[in-house]
């Protein structure tokens, strides 16, 4: 009976455990169900919303590949995939998350970087366990961007809600906050009378015929570090010149998202440790406005990565307040700056009040002149000046090819005839000019197809910032020259190095993995065109689902992606149209040009917001 008795109560007490347990199991359902359709956040380190086994933007070298669920994405094989209902929202902290760039990331790792060297501001990107899987919410009142070219010169405040830089540069003429607008005056804090005035005195400097920087079409690619809100690039474009204005995510924090917000090209990047991500010789002209950035350190390194990423003949406008030396410590700099320089072999162009323009040479007889064991000293022979994804900057000159050397100069058309020129490089690769032709050509009819379909949901102002996330020859960006946009071209790392063929055709671009996050604000490009990237990262063994997610942070509400891709592909892209609120503009196409098995399709964002759960606008 005693035994009867006990046995009788574990029983009682293990139904008791058993409807405890089923309890808690539905409060975590609902919980989380309900979180997921709302603000819901998801914190560093939190694993409980992972589908599928993935990490934001995976792509682990140490795990085992083999063991990844959604490897080939699960449907080659005639497997399926199982997709979220719904993802998670981020909350609204989080709603300029840049992965690799996150300041929080970097404290909460506790990752020892040499702070005067910049290394913070370098890209850090997450571990497995400390990777999103949610969606970026817009900013409260968000609207969709002000169109170019108005942009250029006002912004939604709801979009940017960051007054601060309004305030600190005031009596600079950056930016105004004006009622529910923020206003760009085109000022700068060495130009506070407008970018196109100070545009026109640097060409009057240089003698350029009518006071026009891109001299007859030979100047086209500028690199403005350090750029602010990027008003110097912005007003560069009317005079058919295209800048890439970069500025770290700094203390000044918003300045780039100010830049892509107007429809400005622009990047998030530093001078710090790692080479810039663009190719030797990409820029004919290179701009530094109070840019804050000591070219005197490490001797002289960002200084000869600068000399790196220039042009023969190319130019460095410098406006600063040792230029024009009016106390002792401005006289030291400029005095260690000119002695540097001078061993660079760069040569004085002009030197007016606040500015001074240096020429870098034509050719390597300067080099060869040098005294033995001048420095700094020319790279080695076996350094590669095209390799930039995480290789370390050097203390060296980097020499010009035996093409450049004997033709005193790049060799290239002037602006815009290079665009369609062949352009000596493309040696390097073996490709013959007739093979660059039939690229422009066939790019040329796939454009006019992508924008056939486009066009009931489109009009001529509504695409400003596109990106092509596998340029090649960048052939999709020169058929979009004569409508009003811009394209970030970006070369996979582990493909092809032809973004100096894309910078030699005068247009510009980065280099990028496509298994992390880009190095940009969250709602930055109105159009993405992905051709094969998602083929590639499963080659990889990365997260389709993770380059999902990073799609959607990157594109604007309204925006617009093109997947030009195999079936299988196509069919995954398909499944996760609802949890990421997606819509198909048009039923997938075969290629027209019947050259492969790609398959477009393309796809609109939805243009939502959080409050107690998320509600469709349109």
């Amino acid at each position: 009976m005693m035994r009867g008795r006990s046995d009788g109560a574990q029983r009682k007490r293990l139904l008791t455990s058993i409807a405890v347990v089923a309890v808690f199991v539905l409060v975590v359902y609902f919980y989380f169900g309900s979180k997921s359709n709302g603000e819901s956040a998801l914190e560093y380190g939190s694993r409980s919303l992972r589908k599928l086994g993935s990490s934001y933007l995976g792509g682990d070298d140490d795990s085992d590949l083999s063991s990844k669920q959604d490897e080939k994405f699960g449907l080659e094989d005639g497997e399926d995939v199982i997709v979220p209902k719904s993802f998670p929202v981020c909350d609204d902290r989080h709603s300029e998350l840049i992965p690799c760039l996150d300041r929080h990331l970097i404290y909460q790792m506790r990752l020892k970087l040499d702070l005067g060297l910049m290394e913070h501001y370098e890209r850090h990107c997450p571990l497995p366990e400390r990777r999103y899987n949610c969606l970026i919410p817009p900013p409260a009142g968000y609207k969709v961007p002000i169109k170019w070219p108005r942009s250029r010169d006002e912004v939604w405040k709801a979009n940017i809600p960051h007054t601060h830089l309004a305030h600190e540069k005031s009596d600079q003429n950056w930016m105004v906050v004006k009622g529910e607008k923020i206003i760009f005056p085109g000022g700068g804090t060495h130009f506070h009378y407008g970018a196109d005035k100070y545009i026109a005195s640097i060409a009057n400097m240089l003698k350029f015929p009518n006071n026009n920087l891109n001299n007859g079409g030979r100047i086209r690619t500028v690199f403005d570090v350090g750029c602010g809100v990027a008003s110097f690039g912005g007003y560069l474009l009317s005079s058919d010149i295209i800048a890439m204005s970069l500025a770290p995510n700094d203390v000044h924090q918003n300045q780039i998202q100010f830049a892509l917000e107007r429809g400005i090209p622009a990047y998030l990047g530093v001078l710090g440790t790692k080479r810039l991500p663009y190719p030797s010789r990409s820029f004919e002209f290179a701009h530094c406005s109070r840019c804050r950035i000591d070219w005197l350190q490490r001797d002289g390194i960002l200084l000869l990565e600068l000399d790196r990423v220039l042009r023969p003949g190319g130019y460095f406008a410098y406006s600063s307040p040792e230029a024009y030396a009016q106390d002792e410590e401005d006289l030291r700099i400029w005095k260690h700056m000119s002695a540097l320089v001078e061993r660079m072999c760069w040569k004085i162009a002009e030197k007016k009040n606040q500015t001074v323009i240096w020429v870098k040479p034509l050719n390597n007889d300067c080099y060869m002149a040098r005294p033995d064991g001048t420095q700094p000293p020319l790279c080695r022979s076996d350094d590669d000046p095209d390799a930039v994804w995480g290789v370390n900057m050097e203390a060296c000159i980097t020499p010009y090819s035996d093409h450049d050397h004997k033709v005193s100069g790049s060799g290239l058309a002037p602006w815009p005839a290079r665009l369609t020129t062949p352009p000596p490089r493309l040696a390097d690769f073996g490709y013959s000019s007739e093979m660059f032709e039939k690229d422009v050509e066939l790019w040329q009819r796939r454009v006019e197809h992508y924008w056939n379909i486009l066009s009931p949901k489109i009009s001529s102002d509504t695409l400003r910032n596109i990106m092509d996330m596998k340029a090649n020859l960048g052939s999709f960006a020169a058929a979009l020259k004569d409508k009003d946009v811009w394209v970030m071209n970006v070369v996979p790392k582990d493909g092809p190095n032809t973004l100096k063929i894309v910078y030699d055709r005068g247009l510009i671009g980065t280099t990028h993995d496509w298994c992390e996050a880009f190095s940009t604000y969250p709602r930055t490009y109105d159009l993405l065109h992905a051709w094969n990237i998602f083929s590639d990262i499963e080659k990889k063994g990365c997260s389709g689902e993770d380059l999902l997610l990073e799609i959607d942070r990157i594109v604007r509400p309204t925006g617009f992606v093109i997947f030009r891709d195999k079936q299988h592909v196509i069919d995954y892209v398909k499944k996760y149209l609802s949890p990421l609120h997606w819509e198909a503009v048009a039923d997938p196409t075969p290629d027209q040009d019947q050259e492969g098995d790609d398959i477009v399709f393309i796809v609109q964002k939805k243009l939502w917001l959080t409050s107690e759960s998320i509600r469709d606008t349109e």
